[in-house]
């Protein structure tokens, strides 16, 4: 079968190897594809691999080959399953593969917020310590986080693992979810309402639909404690970015440290961009070469498995 990459650079920027897909012979791989250009790569190819590229209905009506999208992530939204569906196209995603490196990012985000540490390397590299007074010194509040509450948003697989983090550091865990797991016993479920108002960190990690979308507004946030950390590495989408840049230049929450944004490549009109206490990262909490290599050998098995006629991470 006939299989077409239609952006694959942030996938493998050239640390692993496209013939890991080795489940088709005619594989054709595109760094990156324009709107324009998507109908004509995709052409007659019955198996598309797309990461951010959308795939939407008038790109299955014109390129009737395709019977198999296998996205190369969890999230889906770029695909039109409706269409896919009615069609009869199989879709696929690769679940799980980022749980480890994506809380461990969350957690790097926080501790960015409450340690500085790259803002007082580069102070030092620029003589701040060399010419100091005094033998020791810090820019920002230093944050000790024993004993707080962390608050997350989505106890699935991320969620919980970043969980057994917080604990580790010794935090309490509550967690807001609109499916509880009777079996989990080390976490607290509570409402929204109450997640935002005990919570000293409140952690994102959930997918993006219409019932969460910008869950995080000037009314949860206006429940927040002042001393609030919000860390947000799961969808842009889920922020009001105007109403959190508000909160953070009005001291209404203390910081807050995101990887992901409405529209990306953030825009220079972005509020966050200019808002104090704010931490932005460009979206790679996923691009540890260990993940990406997991996305490479389970996209390999999801075309397998479709060949053989037995889909599997098919989603609904």
């Amino acid at each position: 079968m006939k299989a077409v990459v239609v952006d694959g650079y942030t996938l493998n920027p050239g640390d692993l190897y496209w013939n890991d897909i080795s489940a088709v012979n005619d594989l054709t791989v595109y760094d990156r594809t324009s709107a324009d250009k998507i109908v004509e790569r995709i052409g007659d190819a019955e198996i598309v691999l797309t990461n951010k590229t959308p795939i939407t209905k008038e790109t299955m009506e014109q390129c009737p080959n395709i019977q198999f999208i296998t996205v190369l992530a969890t999230g889906y939204d770029v695909i039109d399953i409706k269409t896919a569906k009615e069609k009869g196209i199989v879709v696929s995603n690769v679940p799980s593969y980022g749980t480890e490196c994506v809380s461990q990012f969350a957690i790097a985000l926080l501790l960015e917020v409450c340690n500085r540490i790259g803002h007082h390397d580069a102070e030092v590299k620029k003589g701040k310590w060399t010419n100091c007074k005094d033998w020791c010194f810090w820019d920002y509040p230093l944050i000790e986080l024993s004993h707080k509450t962390m608050g997350i948003i989505g106890y699935g697989r991320i969620g919980q693992n970043t969980g057994k983090i917080a604990r580790a550091l010794g935090m309490n865990v509550l967690a807001y979810d609109k499916d509880e797991n009777p079996d989990l016993k080390d976490v607290k479920y509570v409402s929204l309402n109450t997640l935002c108002k005990e919570s000293d960190v409140i952690v994102l990690h959930c997918s993006l639909n219409a019932e969460n979308k910008e869950i995080i507004n000037k009314s949860t946030l206006g429940k927040m404690k002042s001393n609030a950390i919000l860390i947000n590495n799961a969808r842009g989408g889920l922020v009001n970015e105007q109403d959190l840049a508000d909160a953070l230049n009005s001291k209404k929450i203390q910081a807050a440290a995101v990887d992901v944004v409405s529209t990306e490549p953030i825009h220079d009109d972005n509020p966050l961009l200019q808002a104090k206490n704010c931490i932005i990262t460009p979206h790679m909490s996923w691009g540890a070469k260990e993940a990406r290599q997991r996305i490479m050998s389970i996209t390999n098995e999801n075309i397998q498995k479709f060949i053989e006629g037995n889909p599997q991470n098919r989603v609904a």
